[in-house]
């Protein structure tokens, strides 16, 4: 896209503090060779495991399923003309990842840039990072790994952002792609579709030669699990109105908007009737969860549209009374802001939290009685949390077959 100068007065590059020229490098350099160091390659079992032979609490993928949600979801954005641009932080998992490139995804978003940094080892190129980047040792980061991905992209809402950005971008004989960020009434991140969009802009524009604009980011995170369908698509449509707003001041300026990603699994199905968005950006309807699950369709009480793919595999280890059993597997290895897990296949009990490493089975009304060393399978209440507590997936067909490494476990900068 070629670039323009504005009537707008120029904005004078920010000087960078000492401290910021005189970061770490020992420090940055320990940083990066841990995640270096980390695996990211699937192991391929010679012989495959019985699913109650694996060591508990063990995070258990369904394969098939996995395909399944996957192909009905790019199915789904093709028909409503999207590109899918799966996001991996919700699974942390090169190995997922590559697979959803392989099955229709046109790239894939990550939240941070450690996450990045992973996913970038693995040989993904096309890389959205979803939120702004601050910290002064994110921002080298940042630009260390854009020196070698020309198809790394990152979001901006901030001006001294953006120049600390394409300073350090300069330094590494680098460009990175740029969306910037539209703040759909969220409050979180995001820049309001006003005059501070169009200042913003003139920056990268005109100031930042490293900085490549691409489009702009609307994520409408605050209407996702919103249960009722009507509800939920008046919200939404609402809240994207923000984003039709700051796609028409940007091109009242001549400039055109190549992409506006966003969106989510709940909001898949809306995207379509409002028109804006080039790439839908959803995560959870790989390996669905409680919290999706019960939102409702348009013409379901549920979320039917995908299946359960991950599921937490636990062993009852204790039988303290009549009425309760204890499994093994408490807030160290499932998390939940205001949910409780559910048994798969398993109807007439509930599950209470019972500490760090125990999980207490109220048996109500069992479908089945239970033995202790049995193993059980559990629906997570909120899949992103609960992945970042386990280092491997078990991925099954029939049987467990693979072990896919949860390689950006922990990638919290």
């Amino acid at each position: 896209m070629s670039r323009f100068r504005s009537n707008a007065p120029p904005i004078a590059k920010l000087k960078i503090a000492k401290q910021y020229m005189m970061l770490d490098n020992a420090l940055i350099d320990h940083l990066l060779a841990d995640l270096d160091a980390r695996p990211v390659e699937k192991t391929i079992f010679e012989h495959p495991s019985a699913v109650h032979a694996l060591p508990t609490p063990a995070l258990l993928l369904d394969l098939p399923q996995l395909r399944k949600n996957q192909q009905r979801m790019v199915e789904a954005t093709a028909n409503a003309g999207l590109q899918l641009r799966s996001h991996a932080k919700m699974h942390k998992c090169p190995e997922v990842a590559l697979f959803q490139l392989s099955q229709g995804s046109s790239g894939i978003c990550c939240a941070k840039v450690s996450e990045a940094h992973v996913m970038q080892r693995a040989g993904i190129e096309d890389i959205l990072i979803t939120s702004p980047v601050q910290n002064l040792s994110s921002i080298k980061h940042l630009a260390i790994l854009a020196a070698s991905n020309t198809r790394l992209n990152v979001v901006i809402d901030d001006e001294s952002g953006a120049h600390r950005l394409n300073e350090l971008l300069v330094d590494r004989g680098a460009s990175i792609g740029v969306f910037i960020d539209i703040d759909p009434g969220l409050g979180r991140t995001g820049i309001a579709a006003d005059e501070r969009l169009l200042s913003l802009l003139d920056v990268i524009m005109t100031d930042c030669d490293r900085l490549m604009f691409k489009g702009l980011q609307v994520y409408a995170g605050h209407c996702m699990h919103i249960a009722d369908y009507t509800k939920r698509k008046d919200r939404y449509s609402r809240a994207m109105a923000h984003g039709q707003t700051a796609k028409q001041l940007i091109e009242d300026r001549g400039v055109a908007v190549q992409a506006v990603s966003g969106g989510g699994t709940g909001s898949f199905d809306l995207e379509s009737g409002i028109g804006l968005l080039t790439e839908l950006q959803a995560g959870s309807y790989a390996f669905m969860d409680i919290e999706y699950r019960d939102i409702e369709s348009e013409t379901s009480n549920q979320f039917d549209w995908f299946g359960i793919a991950l599921t937490l595999l636990v062993t009852a280890i204790s039988q303290p009374s009549q009425r309760s059993i204890t499994v093994d597997a408490g807030f160290k290895s499932l998390a939940s802001d205001k949910m409780v897990p559910e048994f798969l296949d398993l109807d007439g009990v509930q599950y209470h939290w019972g500490g760090d490493e125990h999980g207490i089975i109220s048996l109500n009304n069992p479908s089945r009685s239970i033995q202790l060393g049995e193993t059980l399978e559990l629906v997570t209440p909120h899949c992103d949390p609960t992945v970042n507590l386990h280092d491997y997936y078990f991925v099954k067909e029939q049987d467990v077959i693979e072990l896919w490494p949860i390689s950006a476990r922990g990638c919290s900068r």
